[in-house]
């Protein structure tokens, strides 16, 4: 819901009740065959309940792979969300990784007071959203043409 959250409002409120999008689509394919193959001997994936699955480096750090880094700013609050949860729920700080492994491209992360702030914030926002009627207004974003939502946003 994170990343639903930074990416657009009215996607997160249409997944929150239960419509989900096509799983079987070119583009979902491709990212879930990107996050399978990458790192394979490098990470772990756990389940924390039955909500959060995380992944896990050698090193301890949480890592978060991503075909693009289009959407850099969800991907990265959707690590920031993992970090704060283990965190303030659990007790346990770890670094993050962001990674984009088809552009060769990694970065570190780390929850600081700023971001922690950010991520609350987020949690407050998707909260508000999901417990509206109705979705959110709907606002033309440079993805929409690209949005497998698409088809239920511009009926």
């Amino acid at each position: 819901m994170v990343q639903y959250y930074h990416v657009c409002k009215r996607e997160l409120w249409f997944m929150s009740r239960g419509i989900d999008i096509d799983r079987e689509t070119t583009n979902i394919q491709r990212g879930t065959h990107v996050d399978e193959t990458s790192y394979q001997g490098s990470r772990r994936s756990f389940m924390i309940g039955n909500r959060i699955q995380l992944d896990l480096l050698e090193s301890g750090a949480v890592m978060e792979v991503k075909v693009s880094s289009r959407l850099e700013t969800p991907a990265r609050m959707q690590l920031l969300f993992y970090l704060w949860y283990l965190d303030k729920v659990h007790g346990i700080e770890k670094d993050g990784v962001l990674a984009y492994p088809t552009e060769r491209k990694r970065e570190s992360v780390q929850l600081d007071d700023v971001a922690a702030a950010e991520v609350e914030r987020t949690v407050i926002g998707i909260l508000d959203i999901v417990n509206q009627d109705a979705p959110p207004e709907l606002s033309k974003k440079p993805y929409c043409d690209s949005c497998l939502y698409q088809d239920i946003c511009w009926m």
